[in-house]
């Protein structure tokens, strides 16, 4: 086994490719902001499943918030199955979240970029973006709601009857 005596330890640590961010004005709690970070990350393919989170005292040293908070976030996690601790070594990625492939993911933020900006053009500010888009996943929901609801109770029909 060859051992490069010029690194230090620092430079075999493995480092992850997730680095969190906090938004004090959102009126989220800190923890869920982490939560919610690490499941948006899954979802657009920048976690997978044997990537590790960074360590809690790094978040902590980082972010200046208290390690109870860090630890609630990563065991909400490990409750949701995303991501499984590891004593001595860290938290890992377990779980996936439904993904899009990298080319149709792009094809849908050139197209999002595209409409921001025609709703920057037509005058919405960022707030009003916002808001219309809450809006529209809202009626999305409430569609996509009621149309499993109408395929899950619809009437069975026999073979070559009416129901």
């Amino acid at each position: 086994m060859y051992v490069d005596k010029d690194n230090s330890e620092a430079a075999h640590q493995p480092t992850s490719p997730i680095e969190f961010r906090l938004d004090a004005g959102s009126g989220v709690p800190t923890y869920l902001q982490l939560v919610h970070q690490v499941e948006h990350a899954l979802r657009l393919g920048y976690l997978l499943p044997g990537d590790q989170l960074p360590k809690v005292r790094d978040v902590v040293a980082e972010l200046a918030i208290n390690p109870n908070t860090v630890l609630k976030a990563y065991k909400e996690l490990e409750t949701k199955g995303l991501t499984a601790g590891r004593p001595g070594q860290g938290t890992f990625i377990e779980g996936t979240l439904g993904q899009v492939t990298l080319p149709d993911l792009t094809d849908l933020r050139r197209s999002l970029v595209s409409w921001v900006a025609s709703a920057d053009a037509a005058g919405l500010d960022e707030d009003g973006i916002a808001a219309l888009v809450a809006n529209v996943l809202r009626d999305f929901r409430e569609r996509r709601g009621s149309a499993e609801g109408r395929r899950h109770s619809a009437p069975r029909r026999e073979a070559g009857g009416a129901a």
